[in-house]
């Protein structure tokens, strides 16, 4: 079995290593929007070398190759080993643009996708409530239609990025008669409009991660809905599918696998290097394989989305393993680490400047992000399986 690419792609790889080797003192953590100047920067220069929106049109600011699979994984593959990022990708860019290609009007293309793929336009999801999280068709949060405006009155809760976003994407009810899943919306709107008020929520972490959004008579032109009136539930779905796929994000995994072979190699108990004990080895192998199954299922979704074929089994298990196998390396980093494993913050022996720790408390909470571990299996059996639906209690 030859399983080799061929030499068309073995010269893209070098080219792509190349690349990296030269401009890798460039690059920006794609967390980290402190610095929009340098962030910009460097997604600019990943768009022109087709590393960052790809297959996205150039009518719409990409680089607008034909897809690929086999390029997609080597670009994927290379910066991963490197260690760095390949881009900023944010809500905006891994939920709501392919969304936003699928359903959104010419001038909605337009104006949004070139500021949001350029880090121009830094977006967040409007979804959850108080009273609607894992039951999201459950939501209050209204819009009444006012002349040539939406007028926005309620509250989402956990969203990431409020504070520095400049758009949301928000689902509002619009018919409160309607069923709850035909009486939805999706809006976009700037996050500088007057009546929101932003509050933040800190996590058992000690970090601000998620925000209290509130809308108060806020004012939203007309034509900032994507889909129709009342069908924003399946713009919503659409925008669910890309977010679950993107939170278990096999690239990353792999990139942090990466991290930790280099951290077994050089920590040494007893004098042996980390690497060097059976049974850290073993549980090592463990996740070598795990994180190679999650790319090759990842291969699966590339392959069915250039063939147009249906992976929705696929797409729905990415999510739940993806999560669980990332919170579970950060898990195992930080016992081979023994009592520098306890360490975090500015303590002066900590590794890795307590990424471990910090990655290892941030994927608990993307096992509940999204949609619960515990609401995706109950997806992956009654959608993917076609099992019985769980039981519903009587009202």
């Amino acid at each position: 079995m030859d399983l080799s690419y061929g030499s068309r792609y073995d010269d893209f790889r070098e080219e792509v290593r190349s690349f990296i080797e030269t401009h890798r003192h460039l690059a920006a953590p794609d967390w980290d929007v402190s610095d929009r100047t340098k962030l910009q920067e460097w997604q600019q220069l990943l768009i022109e070398q087709g590393y960052v929106g790809r297959t996205i049109p150039k009518q719409y600011g990409g680089y607008g190759a034909e897809p690929d699979i086999l390029e997609a994984r080597i670009i994927a593959d290379e910066f991963a080993r490197a260690g760095i990022t390949q881009g900023f990708s944010g809500q905006g860019i891994a939920y709501l643009m392919p969304a936003l290609l699928a359903m959104g009007t010419d001038e909605q293309k337009e104006r949004f996708i070139p500021p949001t793929l350029r880090a121009e336009m830094l977006w967040c999801e409007g979804y959850s409530e108080p009273n609607a999280g894992s039951d999201l068709a459950s939501l209050k949060t209204s819009a009444v239609l006012d002349g040539d405006e939406w007028v926005v009155n309620g509250q989402k809760i956990w969203t990431s990025t409020a504070e520095s976003a400049d758009w949301m994407f928000c689902l509002v009810r619009t018919e409160p008669d309607a069923p709850r899943h035909k009486g939805i919306s999706f809006l976009l709107f700037s996050m500088k409009s007057p009546g929101i008020e932003v509050v933040p929520l800190k996590t058992m972490s000690g970090t601000h991660q998620f925000n209290e959004v509130f809308f108060k008579d806020v004012r939203v032109p007309k034509d900032q809905i994507v889909g129709q009136r009342g069908d924003g539930w399946k713009v919503a779905n659409l925008v669910l599918e890309h977010e679950r796929e993107d939170l278990g994000d096999p690239n990353f995994t792999q990139q942090r696998l990466n991290f930790l072979i280099d951290l077994m190699k050089t920590e040494t108990v007893d004098g042996r290097r980390l690497i060097d004990i059976p049974v850290y080895r073993d549980r090592l192998m463990q996740f070598q394989a795990e994180v190679m199954a999650l790319r090759f299922n990842d291969l699966r979704l590339l392959s069915a989305k250039l063939h147009n074929k249906n992976a929705t089994l696929a797409s729905m298990v990415m999510k739940l393993q993806g999560c669980e196998v990332r919170h579970e390396l950060e898990g195992f980093a930080i016992d081979v680490l023994g009592e520098h494993g306890l360490l975090y913050e500015d303590a002066p022996y900590v590794r890795n400047d307590g990424s471990w720790q910090a990655n290892y408390m941030f994927n608990l909470g993307l096992i509940i992000g999204g949609g619960t571990a515990q609401i995706q299996k109950n997806i992956i059996s009654e959608r993917g399986l076609a099992m019985p639906r769980e039981p519903r209690p009587a009202s």
